[in-house]
């Protein structure tokens, strides 16, 4: 290690602070400059402040049926945006608190303003008043983020044609919204909005949503839309909208038109690397504007390094979180040889039911030219789902036959996310099919889903009837 060295990470979301307070743990001097707040997208205008809406959202599902559990609710449940945009506020301020209290602990000297690089080594720090300072580093670390794009063909005026930053603000809800983009992100806003009484209609140009998942997820996922009354347009662009008094209307490319009180825009997200001084500093951006980075977080520029979505690799928060840690052993040490693995990256998804994945799609396999063997256990056969009344959902597992190890697992249902992780763990440590087939797993448990579907990866789940052509 090379002790006392001064490092200077730019942006203090998921990425940057961990960066900083890793760095400062390897016993770096270290600043880390925000124009905004800590925590970035993900804990002020993305995954904190959305999961707490979802969160409501799911307790008014669960009051919807109430007397499914002999529990007698005498009276309509009402909403109060207030309340609850006062509880997601309050959410995401104790985890900004948490964070300047680590950062102060650690001894991070965080620098409020937006940073530009001058070169390789100095970086221009300007304030909101207008005055701006020089910083000499050692190794900078770039942590800028995305935000939303926001096509020109949509007229954004912050309030009824929106982004997702402004639908986690919502001042009343709207009876009726449109979403334009069925990916991840618009998915989820679906089934929010949707469980808090709008009538929600989603538009997509790819002929499944989420349809970068596993085709079996895409498809109970659409399916439970279709069940809740999300109106679905596969296939189809938005050509033209227009602007009324009570609402706006959007026409599609097959000629029809749609109409709602709010049009949602979630088609993606751009890197934040403009006005950045990266010609400056010997930066290369890829095509999206992306920080081009090799595996140990390396730019092309000697001693400045990248990371979180600005590199455009895996745009998550955890994956950013991942990627500080490697840039920041990396610039502390140069011996540090620490390096990018992509391979095993679980993910939530907060639809409703929850999806939890990792690995390889089935799809992703068979382009691979990867000879498959594919167990699937459904939540309707497990006890613990019908003691909560959760039971639509599946887990899928799969593995490569020959070797028998676990390429990637698929989970639809109730805290899929939270039950990945088994999975990912099995796969870092190579694990087959059978190793989790045959763990013993706790009863009565949802986990259990995930042992019967490795079990049925060889035909063999105790609680599924005999596959033809077995035993």
């Amino acid at each position: 290690m090379e002790a006392g060295r001064r490092i200077l990470v730019i942006g203090a979301g998921p990425g940057g602070y961990v960066a900083a307070i890793r760095a400062a743990q390897l016993g770096a001097q270290v600043s880390l400059i925000e124009e905004q707040e800590v925590g970035g997208t993900c804990l002020n205008k993305g995954c904190i402040p959305s999961k707490a809406l979802i969160f409501n959202a799911e307790v008014v599902g669960l009051l919807a049926r109430a007397e499914e559990f002999g529990i007698r609710v005498t009276s309509e449940p009402t909403y109060d945006v207030t309340r609850m945009l006062e509880r997601k506020q309050r959410i995401v301020r104790t985890q900004v608190r948490g964070i300047h209290a680590l950062l102060k602990s650690w001894g991070v000297d965080l620098l409020k303003g937006r940073g530009r690089l001058l070169g390789p080594r100095t970086v221009e720090v300007s304030d909101a008043g207008g005055s701006s300072r020089r910083i000499e580093a050692d190794r900078i670390v770039l942590a800028t983020g995305s935000k939303p794009i926001k096509p020109s063909i949509f007229p954004f005026d912050g309030e009824r044609v929106i982004t997702s930053e402004e639908a986690l603000e919502p001042r009343v809800l709207p009876k009726s919204l449109l979403i334009v983009g069925a990916g991840i992100e618009g998915c989820e806003f679906a089934f929010l909005y949707q469980a808090l009484g709008a009538a929600v209609t989603m538009v997509e140009m790819k002929n499944r949503p989420l349809a970068t998942e596993d085709e079996e997820v895409s498809s109970l996922i659409q399916r439970e839309m279709n069940k809740r009354g999300i109106t679905l347009h596969l296939g189809k662009r938005v050509e033209k909208v227009v602007v009324e008094p009570t609402q706006i209307v959007a026409t599609l490319s097959d000629g029809r038109t749609t109409a709602a009180e709010r049009l949602l825009v979630s088609i993606g997200r751009r890197m934040n690397t403009e006005g950045l001084g990266l010609d400056e500093a010997g930066v290369g951006l890829g095509k999206r504007g992306e920080i081009l980075v090799n595996e140990r977080m390396e730019t092309g520029a000697p001693g400045v390094y990248g990371v979180g979505d600005a590199v455009g690799r895996i745009l998550l928060a955890h994956v950013a979180s991942a990627e500080g840690k490697i840039a920041a052993a990396n610039a502390v040490s140069d011996s540090g040889g620490h390096s990018m693995n992509y391979d095993i990256v679980p993910a939530g998804i907060f639809t409703m039911p929850e999806i939890g994945t990792v690995g390889l799609k089935e799809w992703e396999a068979v382009e691979r030219g990867l000879s498959v063997r594919v167990g699937r256990y459904p939540f309707r056969a497990l006890g613990r789902a019908h003691t909560m009344d959760e039971i639509v959902g599946v887990v899928k597992v799969i593995a490569e036959a020959e070797t028998e190890r676990i390429r990637g697992v698929h989970i639809v249902g109730p805290h899929a996310s939270d039950m990945i992780h088994e999975a990912a763990i099995a796969m870092r440590l190579g694990a087959k099919a059978s190793d989790i087939a045959e763990m013993i797993h706790a009863h009565p448990t949802l986990s259990e889903a995930m042992m019967e579907a490795a079990e049925d990866v060889y035909g063999s789940a105790i609680h599924l009837p005999r596959k033809k052509g077995t035993g």
